[in-house]
């Protein structure tokens, strides 16, 4: 029997399909309303054949998709919405990762539905993430960043931690709320400092003109006077 999935977000509506047909299983994905991509693959036994389309079925539900027909796609209206935290939330899930190597096309995604938004919800974007990356802000977040963590009396840099700390915000809310709570899980070695570009770009793009505005907390490194209260300034 055919079984039928289907995975909406913001960015997506598509569609996977799996059925076994004795040693063979047949899977099918595409975007709905678009015609498949087919995938055929024969094993030694059928028993293989269906532990297979169980493993296959396990992973697609892991990653969100719901079993059934997908139901009507509603893409999301960005310029009758308000900015507020789950909002930018959204807004950073729109990332497009495939392009990672071309920041700027990783970007566009989010940058493009910002800009749907009103100059007050740019900046309210601006200061939302502010206020993720000052939370982040502290000595015991900076020690875990890999080669360029902090330690006293060694060389850190405040710009350096500034950008790991935009690829805690880039991976969404999940690994965000889970690296605040525990600065073990800072990524190691990594930085994404385009995270600060995208409010700028999008006011650019809805106005032609520079977007000027202070948040009332700061992100800048050091920021943060309880994250560093007992810590020894490079």
């Amino acid at each position: 029997m055919k079984r039928e999935f289907y995975f909406q977000d913001d960015r997506s509506n598509k569609f996977w399909t799996i059925e076994q047909a004795g040693k063979e299983y047949i899977t099918a994905h595409g975007r709905v309303g678009v015609k498949a991509r087919e995938t055929r693959k024969q094993l030694a036994t059928e028993d293989e054949a269906r532990r297979e389309v169980d493993r296959q079925i396990a992973a697609k539900l892991k990653k969100g998709y719901v079993e059934g027909k997908a139901p009507e796609y509603q893409a999301p209206s960005w310029e009758s919405m308000s900015m507020s935290k789950d909002v930018f939330w959204r807004i950073i899930g729109l990332f497009n990762w495939k392009k990672t190597g071309d920041d700027e096309a990783v970007i566009e995604p989010a940058v493009k539905a910002l800009a749907q938004m009103t100059v007050d919800d740019i900046r309210r974007f601006e200061d939302i993430l502010s206020e993720m990356l000052h939370a982040l802000d502290t000595e015991l977040h900076a020690r875990e960043i890999g080669e360029e963590a902090y330690a006293p009396g060694r060389h850190f840099s405040p710009d350096w931690f500034l950008y790991a700390r935009c690829v805690v915000v880039a991976n969404g809310p999940k690994f965000y709320a889970s690296v605040l709570a525990d600065p073990r899980e800072m990524p190691k070695d990594m930085e994404f400092e385009t995270v600060l570009t995208v409010g700028p770009a999008a006011f650019l793009r809805k106005t032609g003109e520079e977007l000027e505005h202070v948040s009332p907390v700061s992100y800048e490194t050091f920021s943060n006077k309880s994250g560093w209260r007992n810590a020894e300034k490079p």
